[in-house]
């Protein structure tokens, strides 16, 4: 786990709710305070579609970033900035198994819960915190490792200034 504080919080935001640098990642949780808390699960209701939806539409577990993002930004936009937000994104299945096959990690796909960025603005700092789940009990700590350098990486390829915190 590593937090990382985002140096110019405008960008970032621009780039988090307008633009389409977080696209690809799914949306575990979001919490948002503003007039009200306002609570999303990420997680997707089937029952609300027909099997042919989920399958045409290739509707996993959670939603996409970039299906909620609107709603959240809906939910920020404002001449007042929010009082705090917290957002859960999560790598998706097709993304985690290209990390591992780049990376060379000796772990199975199936066997990742998640690699997650926590994304949380409060008190007027912005930070964004990696995090790993596995479901299995293991010492090595190289996916873990290899995740915060990954998303440190993609920090910087998207020109996102950061400072380790």
């Amino acid at each position: 786990m590593t937090a990382l504080k985002v140096e110019d919080i405008r960008q970032f935001t621009s780039s988090l709710f307008i633009g389409n640098v977080f696209d690809r990642f799914l949306m575990r949780e979001a919490q948002i305070v503003t007039f009200n808390t306002f609570q999303i699960d990420g997680h997707i209701r089937k029952e609300y579609y027909t099997d042919q939806e989920i399958q045409e539409g290739h509707i996993g577990e959670l939603s996409a970033w970039e299906a909620i993002k609107p709603v959240c930004y809906g939910l920020i936009k404002g001449k007042k900035l929010p009082g705090s937000f917290q957002i859960v994104l999560q790598l998706g299945p097709e993304q985690t198994e290209a990390f591992l096959k780049k990376r060379q990690l000796p772990i199975r796909a199936e066997q990742i819960s998640g690699l997650y960025l926590n994304v949380r603005y409060e008190e007027g700092e912005l930070f964004c915190v990696t995090g790993t789940s596995v479901n299995f009990f293991t010492l090595d700590k190289s996916l873990e490792t290899e995740w915060d350098e990954a998303v440190r990486l993609f920090l910087k390829g998207h020109k996102i200034p950061y400072v380790e915190d």
